[in-house]
Parts: C-alpha cells; structure tokens; sequence
C-alpha cells in the first residue's frame, strides 16, 4: 500500500480552503512528474494513465516541449497577440490549417480552453449563419461554461444546481450499440427534433465528438459522420466536430477526423496540443470563420506565447516519434490485455476505441451498468501504484489515456497492477 501522511495534511488542509464543487479524484498531491509518473508528497510513485485527462500525449515534461517553453520564457511571456502579435501564432495557425482534413481554405483563431474553443466556435457559426440554434448529443461533454455546459449532454454533476441552461440548445442520442441505439435511432431523433420543436432553418450548427470522451469513449461510426454531413448539407447547418479529447495522435492519426472520409467545417482543439501548457484552437473554413467582424474573436491570453511554443513542440513530437503509429500500437497490445482480463471478469461488457483512446464498460450480469465495480478497479489500481479514470453517462466505463510516449516497460508494469487490481476486486 501506498504512504499517505504528508497527503493526508495537506488533503486537511485542501477541504478548508478549497470550494468541494472542484471534484478531486485522488488524495495524492504531485511534487514532480516524468513521461508517464508521477511522485506524490509522500514519495509515491505513480504510473499515469490519466495524462491529466488527455492532456499529456506527449507525457509530462516531455524534453522538446521544456526546451522550447524555456527558449520563450527567455525571449517574452505576453504582449496580447491582439496588441503586439507575434509570428509563431501565425506559424501555428499556418500548420493547423494544413493539418485539418478538408480540401478547402482554412483559418483559424487561438484561446485558452477547450470549452472557450466550443463558445467561439457557436459564436462563429451563429455569425455565419445568422441562426440560434445548436444540436449536440445525449453523453457529450463540452465544457463547464454556461454555453458549452447548456450543450453537455449529462446532469449530473456538470449542470445539477446551476438553474436553467441557455436557450435554443437540443439534444439526440448518439450512436451506442451496447445500449441499444443506433445511427439509424439518431436520424429518426434528428427527423422528430425537425419536426416537433425546431425547424432546421434555424439550426446554426451540430457539434458532436468523434469519440465521445466524458460521455464513455464511444465512437462515432463512419456511417454517422457521412450522413450527418449530408444533413447539414442539405439545411446549410455548420458541422462542428469536438476534437478537443481525441486530437493529436490519442486516436492513431493527428485528428480523430482525419480517419473519417468526410470533413467537419469547424474543428476545435485543446488539451494535448499544448504538451500541458494551455493552449485551444478553434480551425474552420476560411468564409466561416471570417464571418466575426474585427474584435468579435480574441482574448487576453488568447494564444499565449509559451502555449505557442509548446504546440509547435508537440507536433514535432508527433511526427518525429511517429506517435501516431505508436498509439497504433499501444492501443493494439492494452485491447489484448484486457481481453485477458475480460476472461475472469465477463462484468467487462465492451472494449472499445479507436488508437490508444481506449475504454471498457462494465456491467452486472442482469444488464445493468456498474459504475461501483468500475470504481472498485479505480480504487484498487490507485492503491497499486496505477492512476486510473472513469467517465460514461453512467459512471460505468473506465478509460485509458496514458501517454502515447509511455516506456514499454512501465506499460508492462501498469498492465500487471490494471490485472491484479481486476483479480483483487474480482475474487478471482
């Protein structure tokens, strides 16, 4: 078992001053921190696979990011890219708009936070379309602000409290096979939504997540991606893909879309391309994203240049380790493991994602879903040495997001704590 007693001071110390509304996961409190560990106060020492919530495909303190965060600390830290720009934002956005799929011109805008990417990009497509209205999906997770809140599609605990949400935002079930629905049910939603509360004349967009993150890893078919191309199409609807989780190289290829054959007309971007530096980016097509008028976009940190620095690191990672065949790989190896797991423990329903964006849900032998045996394993992991997450609409999944450029040997050893944790819980 782990040590807990400089954790457990500073955890007192944390319930006194800290709002409860931010939800904390472990009582380990980090000191340092390398590719895929971490060591917390008392000296543990953890295997992360978690990376700050998809936020360290590259791992932590990867060496090329540290370089060239500390190559621009020395040269300046903020001017407001609004006030005094700086070339490297237009390098990055150069190198975004020729990386996102779609054979037309692109631009794109730089902000903090995934969910400030979801606002700008509502904002844009309201100003390109001159319409209101937002489409999302029953399991999404979009952000915590009011906006992207309105469109998450789970209560609890993301909009439980907070009184009534914005307008003019619809929700539909999304593609899920192990709970019955599929992506002929979310078309006849689609059609009923069209007809019983909102004319698509008035649909600014449809943002969806081409792996559901939050909501349980489930993947978009292909199937589904087309045929909600077509529909937009068809009402002059902008298609909004939510790449905020699943981009750059999580998924086997850059962008979850690029393994798609149709391409979304807004993509937005966070988390891992910042390397841990916040950074997000909003990417689209060149007329969409023109629609603003001058000074509707922006923000002070909007682009910040050490979160600049950091993403230019992380797609010279990508491709130089060729991170995108390794998550390939990983994600190969880590649906094997848990097959073998899934021998003892047939709790284990689904094993599924694309790349190393990879999940199991678990349910009871009536067909219930088992979000206390998902916790269990959690837990059990954690007292391990293993840093594990749950996620899904039920609580009943468990995801694995190690860093893509996780040591072969420390996987090894994490699948060895993720079998025994599983035999622990299991009794087996």
């Amino acid at each position: 078992m782990l040590k807990k007693t400089a954790n457990s001071e500073i955890e007192a110390r944390r319930k006194k001053v800290m709002a409860r509304g931010v939800g904390v996961m472990t009582d380990h409190y980090a000191t340092r921190a390398l590719n895929s560990e971490i060591w917390d106060a008392d000296g543990n020492r953890l295997i992360d696979f978690a990376s700050g919530i998809a936020v360290l495909n590259t791992g932590h303190r990867h060496p090329r990011v540290m370089q060239a965060v500390e190559e621009q600390l020395r040269a300046f830290t903020h001017t407001c890219h609004q006030v005094v720009p700086y070339e490297n934002y237009v390098h990055l956005a150069e190198r975004l708009t020729d990386a996102a799929p779609g054979d037309f011109d692109k631009k794109a805008i730089f902000v903090t936070t995934g969910a400030e990417a979801l606002e700008n990009a509502v904002k844009i497509a309201r100003a390109h379309t001159g319409r209101q209205a937002v489409v999302t999906f029953h399991g999404a997770f979009h952000g915590r602000t009011f906006m992207t809140m309105s469109m998450t599609g789970k209560v609890a605990p993301y909009k439980a409290g907070f009184g009534p949400m914005m307008p003019d935002v619809f929700h539909v079930p999304f593609p899920n096979p192990l709970h019955g629905v599929s992506v002929d049910d979310c078309f006849r939603a689609l059609d009923g939504l069209f007809k019983s509360d909102l004319e698509p004349s008035r649909v600014a967009a449809i943002v969806f997540e081409p792996v559901q993150g939050e909501g349980g890893f489930n993947p978009a078919p292909a199937e589904f991606t087309t045929r909600l191309r077509a529909l937009c199409d068809e009402h002059g609807i902008v298609m909004i893909a939510d790449e905020v989780q699943t981009g750059f190289a999580r998924t086997g290829s850059l962008l979850a879309m690029d393994r798609h054959e149709v391409a979304a007309d807004m993509i937005t971007m966070a988390k891992s391309l910042g390397g841990g530096f916040p950074i997000a980016a909003v990417v689209g097509r060149a007329e969409i994203m023109d629609a603003p008028a001058p000074g509707g976009l922006g923000g002070t940190y909007g682009g910040n240049p050490l979160g600049i620095a950091a993403a230019h690191a992380v797609l010279d990672i990508i491709r130089d380790e060729d991170l995108c065949a390794r998550a390939e790989d990983l994600g190969a190896r880590l649906k094997d493991r848990l097959r073998a797991i899934q021998g003892f423990m047939p709790e284990i329903a689904d094993i599924r994602g694309p790349g190393f964006m990879v999940a199991i849900e678990l349910m009871h032998a009536d067909g219930t879903p088992a979000p206390d045996l998902a916790n269990a394993i959690r837990q059990e992991a954690l007292s391990r040495g293993l840093l594990l997450l749950t996620c899904g609409v039920h609580g009943n999944v468990i995801r694995f997001l190690a860093p893509i450029t996780i040591p072969d040997d420390h996987f090894d050893e994490a699948m060895e704590m993720l079998q025994d944790a599983a035999r622990a819980v299991k009794g087996a």
